[in-house]
């Protein structure tokens, strides 16, 4: 069980999803992450243990200022608590960003796939091939809610995912088989997450 939030809106990213990620940091101990899409790049920081410890790692180095993000505490299921293996996973080249609550049943034959074509992996999670699979898409010329819908129709289990592209500053894909997917629509802004506690406040 994990806890992940996305936003896109007016307000600033971060602040959104950290405070949502309070709110749903029963949902996972182990680590915490976010990404920001800002000025055509994307921005991330992860920390392991609980969320106190990324909260500290955002004061000491900001992230830039982006109406754009996403966010995930983690309890392990695959790879130990540790930096590399917390969420956000990205891709080689940093362009996509991909936090997941689940389990992807075939990961170690899409990872085994990946590895055989030349990719190379930075954790021990099964999230991060949905990163690499995503920016594959991407780049064959999908456009990334498509490339999302290509990515799950090869996934195998129960998850949710939600991803970011630095090309694509005001969105965020979201997909969910199995798994909790709370969606809420402002004026202007959009806020999704695992549990509606994580958004309820806005």
């Amino acid at each position: 069980m994990c806890g992940i939030v996305g936003y896109t809106g007016h307000r600033a990213a971060l602040d959104v999803v950290v405070e949502g990620l309070r709110r749903l940091e029963y949902r996972g101990y182990d680590s915490a992450g976010v990404a920001v899409v800002a000025d055509g790049a994307l921005a991330s920081a992860k920390r392991a243990g609980k969320l106190v410890n990324l909260e500290k790692a955002l004061e000491e180095r900001p992230l830039p200022v982006s109406t754009t993000g996403l966010g995930h505490t983690r309890w392990a299921t695959h790879g130990s608590p540790t930096d590399r293996n917390a969420h956000p996973h990205l891709d080689e080249s940093g362009r996509v960003a991909v936090i997941h609550n689940g389990i992807i049943e075939n990961f170690a034959r899409l990872r085994t796939e990946l590895e055989d074509s030349g990719v190379r992996f930075a954790s021990e999670t099964d999230t991060e091939v949905v990163a690499h699979l995503l920016a594959a898409e991407v780049a064959a010329g999908s456009e990334l809610a498509d490339a999302m819908r290509a990515v799950c129709r090869r996934l195998d289990g129960a998850f949710t995912l939600l991803a970011v592209h630095a090309d694509a500053p005001d969105r965020v894909v979201a997909a969910r088989r199995n798994s909790p997917l709370v969606i809420g629509v402002g004026e202007g802004e959009n806020f999704l997450a695992s549990d509606v506690s994580a958004f309820i406040a806005h």
